[in-house]
């Protein structure tokens, strides 16, 4: 007798598409512009929009990613230095960092010059169109900062008279030495002790990265919010008399980032076009919200998943949001060039010098400063002797360059603990192509 054996029907489930944490976003940023846009034709509406809903949800993710950037930075860093690291070791990485930071950071400081000499953004431009916006509360912290650039007072800036009162400000550089020193102090203690600090610890770390990613959730929606504010205040009749400032500042953050990042990473062996792909989100979420820090925990993180030793990564990357910031840096050279053109101030190339050394110390000492960028362009213009009016008329449209310096500060950061990995060859390439794999599958 045969026996007739029925198959199942096979039954096809089909999966809803997943939109991905980037599209999201693109999607948060989109709707964020065109609210801004709608905001900006009724004022009345605009003013109850922002304070009400926008501004409150944006200040909202900026405050769920400062909550955990010290956290991550104190805990990641204790784990790979005293876990996987040692001190001379650390004392060689910490050297060649602060000497590949000091030699970028140059660079972009004369490309801005150089740039603004030769494209010359203040030339021709009307002093009577433009609008003048208040910058007295920046004249005020450049009054109280002036006295404390130099090296002694840097160096005296690093260090905390009050470790915990400088977590609960957000002070990177005081965080990173305590968590250097108590890493260090760490390795000498005898293993039976060490064992279950560094397992606590590194607990912590991973907990908080865990965090990160419920924080992300809410991306999408803090960059709307956030790109909605920004649109709606921002004064497109004060854009066109300065678009010739804004064109040049970006065409500099371009060209640092293709020539002389993209140079960079190919001495290293790495492609400046495959990182831009790797950090795709935290581009376009620094872009919209004009914040590095809202990136700093999943750039640590995609940093070691792409080959970069725990040790170097927790090192460079916090490091690097104080002294590797290239989109600033680039912007020094032409916004004092362009002040001195708009008043027909002529500046030799001896005075151009005299101002990039100023530049390289002052950005370093002033990076922690709320609106640093304008803190530093003052103490600059003013130790030159040139207007300081001059900066009240493109306040209204730096916002709009600040999304680009923010950027190019990202990329410069992704790419930092790429080059001293390959630097120290404590770079894992199988780890970096399996990870590379891994985002094409």
């Amino acid at each position: 007798m045969n026996t007739v054996i029925e198959n199942p029907p096979v039954v096809h489930v089909v999966r809803k598409p997943r939109v991905g944490l980037a599209w999201q976003i693109v999607i948060g940023l989109v709707i964020g512009i065109a609210i801004g846009l709608v905001l900006n034709r009724f004022p009345l509406l605009r003013e109850e929009a922002i304070t009400g809903v926008l501004q409150p949800a944006g200040d909202i993710f900026i405050r769920l990613i400062k909550m955990i950037v010290v956290p991550i930075v104190f805990t990641s860093m204790v784990v790979g230095i005293a876990g996987v690291g040692d001190s001379k070791s650390f004392g060689r990485i910490g050297l060649k960092t602060l000497v590949y930071f000091e030699v970028i950071t140059t660079i972009a400081i004369l490309l801005g010059l150089i740039l603004g000499n030769v494209l010359q953004p203040g030339v021709g431009t009307d002093m009577s169109q433009l609008g003048h916006a208040d910058i007295s509360r920046y004249q005020q912290v450049t009054q109280q900062a002036q006295g404390h650039h130099g090296l002694m007072a840097l160096v005296l800036g690093v260090i905390p008279d009050n470790i915990v009162a400088s977590m609960a400000k957000g002070d990177l550089l005081p965080v990173i030495l305590f968590s250097v020193l108590f890493g260090l102090g760490l390795q000498s203690v005898p293993e039976e002790f060490r064992k279950p600090v560094l397992a606590t610890l590194k607990g912590v770390a991973d907990a908080m990265f865990k965090v990160t990613n419920m924080v992300m959730h809410y991306a999408p929606i803090g960059v709307c919010a956030l790109i909605a504010v920004t649109v709606a205040s921002f004064g497109f009749g004060s854009l066109v008399p300065l678009l010739k400032l804004v064109a040049v500042t970006y065409l500099a953050i371009v060209l640092f980032a293709v020539f002389v990042l993209g140079v960079t990473a190919r001495l290293f062996g790495f492609r400046i076009f495959t990182l831009l792909r790797i950090i795709k989100d935290e581009l376009i979420i620094a872009f919209s919200t004009c914040s590095s820090a809202t990136v700093l925990p999943q750039l640590m993180k995609k940093m070691e998943d792409f080959g970069v030793p725990k040790s170097i990564t927790t090192f460079v990357v916090p490091t690097g949001y104080t002294f590797n910031l290239d989109g600033a840096s680039i912007y020094l050279g032409i916004g004092t060039l362009f002040v001195a053109q708009l008043y027909g101030i002529h500046l030799g190339w001896q005075e151009q010098l005299v101002l990039t050394l100023t530049m390289v110390v002052t950005s370093k000492g002033a990076a922690g400063v709320p609106g640093f960028m304008f803190v530093i362009l003052l103490a600059t213009l003013a130790s030159a002797g040139l207007p300081l009016e001059g900066l009240a008329f493109i306040a209204g449209v730096d916002r709009l360059m600040d999304m680009g310096r923010t950027a190019l500060n990202v990329v410069g950061n992704a790419l930092a603990p790429l080059v001293i990995a390959k630097w120290e060859r404590q770079y894992d390439a199988e780890k970096g192509n399996a990870y590379l794999a891994s985002l094409d599958a």
